[in-house]
């Protein structure tokens, strides 16, 4: 029995186009659909969340999906939205990659169960490895005009742009070869529906095109929009660059943090795309929300899930409890409890000094901690009249004149936090 995956993508915002038909094509019966992943990194990355949970809703609906890695299409390019070529990769990289990407997707995806709607991950290099090119082209080119393809949005667009040098033959044959992948599973997993962001609609309908011509059958395709942030800003890109799912990328902290500084408007659509909370009780976080925003119960909410849903319960624990060192209280126990990158992360962008492990380990005396050793406050002066005034805490914990700072003090046997007030922070970084 399916579930109606049509109705669940158009409420969540999640639906952009699809071929007439699809709807009542997906209500008759379990169907196998397939969605495309670029595999020239080891780690996808939250721009890659909307394809992601595309599949998890197909497979939650009682739906079979395919993750395709695109190992032979990663060695072409894909034209769509790019200005550039990409960088052509190895196949021991992309095998790498292959696999790094799987254990992603296992996070959203169900690949171990014995039933029948199980997910499957596939490479394309698999079937194009030994596909010569005057096969192809005789094969595959022969059924494909010059001029169908070159009435893609995605070749005019590239071929228009001023700045562009034009576009190679290998990214021309692009849409050819996805269209081919589209047709190999229709052809050998019976997979009969392609899906993809509203700019893959070209390389899709290529494919729906070869399984009619080629195939004798019908496929179906399937777009979700491009997703925008309201201030313009690219979704998905943080000061640092991409918002990778690989914690060693990104940290589950600033993964988290990501998400948690969303604004009202981006929350509010979000938690629609990026959670499985059912309708009514999205509805009923947005009307509280709308009574307290400053409370951030949908950014808190939506932060939480996704979280989850990329890492888990305990990395999303240790991210609260990261930025309650920063936002709440906190002690210096939970202080001690970060792992290094995290710490490196929370204190981001704050001061640091160094100071040798020799000193430490005789004690420091606060106020040239505090002063002449790390230059945070101006002089000894100073320190003392922060310290009369109670307003100095060594790793989160508040100190008098006269306290020794030593090696007890470490943090990940290597950092101590100083800090002046609420929001005034200083690292000493132990050498």
């Amino acid at each position: 029995m399916t579930a109606n995956f049509i109705r669940e993508l158009r409420w969540r915002g999640m639906l952009h186009d699809t071929m007439p038909g699809t709807e009542e094509y997906l209500m008759e019966q379990m169907r196998a659909a397939y969605v495309g992943f670029d595999p020239t990194a080891d780690s996808l990355h939250i721009g890659n969340l909307v394809p992601i949970m595309l599949l998890a809703h197909y497979q939650r609906a009682g739906h079979k999906p395919f993750a395709l890695v695109g190992g032979a299409t990663g060695m072409i390019g894909d034209p769509s939205g790019k200005s550039a070529e990409r960088n052509l990769l190895d196949e021991k990289t992309l095998k790498h990659n292959q696999e790094a990407i799987k254990s992603q997707l296992a996070q959203f995806l169900d690949f171990e169960s014995n039933t029948k709607n199980a997910a499957v991950l596939v490479n394309n290099y698999d079937w194009m490895k030994d596909f010569s090119f005057l096969d192809f082209i005789r094969d595959v080119g022969k059924h494909i005009t010059v001029n169908y393809m070159m009435a893609k949005d995605s070749v005019k667009n590239r071929i228009s742009l001023e700045s562009s040098d034009g576009m190679s033959f290998t990214e021309f044959t692009y849409q050819l070869v996805q269209g081919y992948d589209f047709l190999h599973l229709y052809k050998e997993h019976q997979c009969t529906l392609q899906m993809g962001g509203s700019d893959q609609w070209g390389n899709i309908t290529t494919g729906t095109e070869l399984i009619r011509r080629i195939g004798g059958g019908k496929g179906y395709a399937l777009t979700c929009p491009l997703i925008t942030k309201s201030d313009g800003s690219k979704f998905g890109k943080s000061e640092g660059g991409n918002v990778w799912l690989d914690a060693k990328r990104t940290s589950p902290y600033k993964f988290y943090q990501y998400w948690l500084n969303t604004s009202d408007i981006d929350a509010e659509k979000y938690i629609k795309i990026f959670t499985f909370l059912a309708k009514d009780e999205i509805e009923n976080l947005v009307a509280d929300h709308a009574k307290a925003p400053h409370q951030r119960i949908l950014q808190k909410k939506l932060a939480d899930e996704i979280t989850i849903l990329a890492h888990s319960q305990e990395d999303l624990d240790n991210a609260i409890k990261a930025s309650n060192i920063l936002f709440g209280k906190s002690t210096s126990d939970d202080l001690k409890g970060l792992d290094e990158a995290t710490f490196l992360d929370v204190f981001d962008g704050v001061p640091q000094a160094e100071v040798s492990r020799t000193i430490i380990n005789e004690g420091l005396d606060v106020i040239g901690a505090l002063a002449e050793k790390t230059g945070f406050l101006k002089s000894n002066g100073e320190a003392r009249r922060a310290l009369k005034e109670n307003s100095i805490a060594v790793n989160k914990e508040k100190v008098k004149e006269g306290y020794m700072i030593g090696h007890t003090d470490l943090i990940n046997d290597m950092f101590i936090l100083l800090q002046r007030g609420k929001r005034n922070y200083f690292v000493i970084r132990v050498v």
